[in-house]
């Protein structure tokens, strides 16, 4: 089906259905059982796209695209919790009584959203339950490299969607990996009310600068760790490990590390040991202190996605969030300190949409968060912010009743 026919029926269901929470959790539970019956057919599709990866695909990344049983029964999990969480929809946000009418502010879905992202399959049952839970329409466009994974994947969420009184077309993937499918959805006026991009530097700014429909700009990561020199060593180590090493390629994974000047010579050396999988991009001091890779300017704006931390050593926190402010792409960034004073000075000037205090940047996800999974991380204001939960995928309008007002 070609990706304009998608659209327009995307928009036709979206304009013709009503859901109470009760057929929107129905059809989440038959969704999540479909998944976990369609194991065997869906590890087979993407047995597929793994064996045509295995060369263009880094080894992060490629992790990304793989799935496994295990994997499957915890994309299943996470639609049913989901089922759990409160229905963002119909709530009165605000009530008042003026000149004989009763105003109400009320939530209610967006419409018909539509999620381009990469080698990621996961985002596809993700995005598909958060957009039921919210009563929107969702249209997704993955990439070729996980193609035949996100296919087997909605064949079955349709599966499940077809045994409830909900119709199939609520879910639809597009068929079109081209540049040209993405460019239709970013032009898509009168048919898409948000596009959500998810992957690089590349496709985020294709979309938010292309996009004739609204469109959020998410998840580039340039996080940060800044160590003051008032802090607890052996805290900030592991904050440093975990934020770089647990999963190098997702965009909450640390890219640059600052560190205070004092204590830098006591520090870089115990980090380089504790990470030694980690290639060091150093600055010129850090250079002086242990032995790593000249670090470039370019180093310091780069989202690695990968087994590599730009360091940099700076004079105090006024430095650090400077450089911060200079290179942060707004996402998550942090502070390990036992100095209340500099992290409140780190709170109030570091501009992203999630600053952390003596924990790890790793923890900036819709499930950490409890918003249940997540369709996106934004980094801008408006309309949303940090991770993308059910709220942040519904709008509201006004209802207003009165008895024969007339002005």
């Amino acid at each position: 089906m070609y990706t304009i026919d998608i659209m327009k029926q995307a928009k036709e269901v979206s304009k013709s259905i009503v859901l109470n929470t009760t057929q929107k959790n129905d059809a989440l539970n038959n969704m999540a059982q479909s998944l976990i019956q369609h194991i065997p057919e869906i590890l087979e599709a993407n047995e597929i796209d793994v064996k045509k990866a295995q060369d263009t695909l880094s080894k992060v990344k490629l992790d990304r695209l793989i799935l496994t049983k295990e994997r499957i029964e915890s994309m299943a999990k996470g639609i049913k919790e989901v089922i759990e969480l409160e229905d963002p929809v119909g709530k009165v946000l605000e009530e008042v009584n003026r000149k004989g009418l009763l105003i109400q502010k009320k939530s209610v879905p967006l419409g018909v959203i539509a999620i381009i992202y990469e080698s990621r399959p996961n985002v596809t049952s993700d995005a598909a339950s958060l957009a039921i839970k919210s009563g929107n329409v969702c249209i997704l466009r993955t990439g070729k490299e996980a193609w035949n994974s996100a296919k087997a994947i909605v064949d079955a969420l349709q599966e499940g969607l077809e045994k409830t009184a909900l119709p199939k077309e609520m879910v639809q993937l597009i068929e079109d990996t081209t540049r040209q499918s993405a460019y239709e959805l970013m032009n898509g006026v009168g048919y898409i009310d948000l596009l959500i991009p998810r992957g690089g530097k590349g496709l985020i700014s294709s979309c938010v600068e292309n996009a004739k429909v609204p469109c959020i700009e998410t998840g580039t990561g340039i996080c940060s760790v800044y160590v003051d020199d008032e802090c607890d060593i052996e805290m900030a180590l592991n904050i440093v490990e975990n934020a770089k090493t647990s999963r190098p390629s997702v965009c909450n994974a640390e890219e640059t590390l600052l560190v205070h000047e004092n204590i830098a010579s006591v520090f870089l050396p115990k980090l380089k040991e504790k990470i030694p999988q980690v290639q060091l991009r150093l600055d010129t001091q850090a250079l002086s202190i242990i032995d790593g890779i000249p670090a470039t300017n370019q180093d310091f704006d780069t989202e690695f996605l990968d087994y590599i931390l730009a360091v940099k050593v700076v004079k105090n926190v006024e430095q650090a969030i400077e450089h911060i402010q200079n290179h942060s792409t707004h996402h998550s960034d942090c502070i390990v300190t036992n100095n209340t004073e500099h992290a409140q000075l780190f709170t109030a000037l570091v501009d992203s949409a999630a600053v952390y205090v003596n924990a790890s940047t790793r923890f900036t996800d819709g499930g950490e968060f409890g918003l249940g999974c997540e369709m996106g991380i934004s980094t801008q204001k408006l309309h949303a912010r940090g991770p993308m939960g059910l709220k942040e995928l519904t709008t509201y309008k006004y209802i207003i009743h009165g008895n024969g007002n007339i002005r």
